[in-house]
């Protein structure tokens, strides 16, 4: 079998120094959509050296790589990239990322579950600098027909959707040339900007990267429910349920709770067809 559990979950960490630089974040967030308006004063704290705070969700990103899947190349784990899907991302905050910093990023296979027709891969990458942890990634990588090894079937991590109206429902545009700009910090899958590429996997043009997406909806749901502040995010986890364009529209829900909000994201042009779902974010 390509997986190998035991050995997976046994290796050793793999380790690795990073750091990021005040135009790292401000290009993150332009590729999140922030800057419209552009002289807006809740937008410059995401653009503004001077004003400028950080999105938990730049830990993805964090080091100019694609920290969510550092673990693919542990021992054990040999697998057809071609029947690897992202499935979902937590990220887990520790305490606020700083504009500038350096850190040591270590990167592991935290659990591998049997769904039967796909096992479940939970690559782990943890941060800290001199003052402690910084952050928590957890990616759940769904690799299709590597499933019934008889292994654990792992928890559920799906929500119902409240049966009351949402308390708040924003829409965000994509820009057209939107995942242009997000690839430069870092991932440069030529699914989201290759047309030619696009077409052999399914597509009939560039799909949105899903963790832009993960960025934009916690970017609204900061502005919308949180006062702007992003310090204010201690975790922040969803499961990717469809694909959204360049061009299209997110329309996101958001219900408000105590230390929580639920999230639905839909693509509003496509009849509110699935993007983000089973989304939470936590916070003081």
């Amino acid at each position: 079998m390509p997986i190998d559990v035991s050995a997976a979950l046994a290796a050793e960490p793999r380790r690795a120094e990073i750091g990021w630089h005040h135009k790292d974040v401000q290009l993150y967030h332009l590729g999140l959509g922030a800057g419209t308006p552009a002289t807006d004063p809740d937008e410059l704290r995401y653009t503004l050296e001077s004003r400028l705070q950080v999105l938990p969700s730049f830990a993805t990103v964090a080091g100019a790589g694609t920290a969510a899947f550092g673990g693919m190349g542990a021992p054990g784990i040999d697998v057809d990239l071609a029947a690897v899907l992202h499935g979902g991302q937590t990220v887990r905050a520790h305490r606020p990322i700083p504009v500038t910093g350096r850190a040591v990023q270590t990167s592991k296979v935290a659990a591998v579950y049997d769904k039967g027709k796909a096992a479940v891969i939970v690559l782990r990458t943890e941060a800290s600098d001199d003052d402690g942890p910084l952050w928590t990634n957890d990616a759940q990588i769904f690799v299709r027909g590597e499933g019934g090894f008889g292994g654990e079937r792992g928890p559920s991590d799906r929500l119902t959707v409240p049966e009351r109206a949402p308390d708040r429902t924003v829409e965000r545009p994509i820009r057209e040339d939107q995942a242009l700009l997000y690839r430069l910090s870092g991932d440069w899958n030529p699914l989201h900007a290759d047309p030619a590429f696009a077409k052999l996997a399914g597509f009939d043009r560039p799909i949105l990267h899903g963790l832009c997406t993960y960025g934009m909806t916690l970017k609204a749901v900061t502005d919308t429910l949180l006062d702007g502040d992003a310090s204010r995010i201690t975790a922040y986890r969803t499961r990717f349920a469809g694909v959204v364009f360049p061009g299209e529209t997110l329309r996101v829900r958001m219900w408000a709770e105590e230390g929580r909000v639920q999230v639905m994201v839909t693509a509003a042009e496509r009849d509110d067809a699935p993007v983000l779902a089973d989304t939470l974010v936590e916070h003081a």
